[in-house]
């Protein structure tokens, strides 16, 4: 019985197909929910004060600011907070707290006058201008905040 030569490149050239790099994982993106503390301290009163304990962060993790203008924040009911012209700035952090108040550059205010985010769980969706998915957060009944 004869056996059959296989040429070495061949070989070679067969092993080097299977041991190239696999892709890259997607990148984590550059603008995501940071926390959420959707517990406030205290009793639940719905006073301007309990409501503004509950709120969201969102992180540019980035190194150029990004416009967030007709971004939504939106929990599993609906509940939905929309941007208006806002920029948020590089390694920064914009807070929207559910009460009302004043805007400033890192805290915005939902103007609710009831609570959002559920203490026996929820979710947080944001979604860019265009309506694609960004980031999202969920958590059980246990705690007051989930870091995301």
């Amino acid at each position: 019985m004869r056996l059959r030569h296989i040429p070495t490149f061949a070989v070679a050239a067969s092993a080097a197909a299977v041991l190239l790099p696999a892709l890259p994982a997607e990148a984590a993106p550059t603008v995501r929910i940071r926390q959420v503390y959707y517990n406030s301290p205290g009793t639940d009163t719905r006073s301007n004060s309990s409501l503004n304990g509950e709120w969201i962060q969102i992180g540019n993790y980035g190194t150029t600011a990004r416009s967030l203008r007709g971004w939504k924040i939106r929990d599993r009911t609906g509940y939905t907070y929309t941007f208006g012209t806002y920029t948020l700035g590089a390694k920064k952090i914009v807070t929207v707290r559910t009460g009302k108040g004043t805007n400033t550059t890192y805290t915005k205010y939902w103007g609710r006058t009831s609570y959002v985010w559920n203490n026996t769980g929820d979710a947080a969706y944001l979604r860019n201008s265009a309506g694609t998915l960004i980031d999202s957060c969920s958590w059980g009944s246990s705690g007051s905040y989930k870091w995301c």
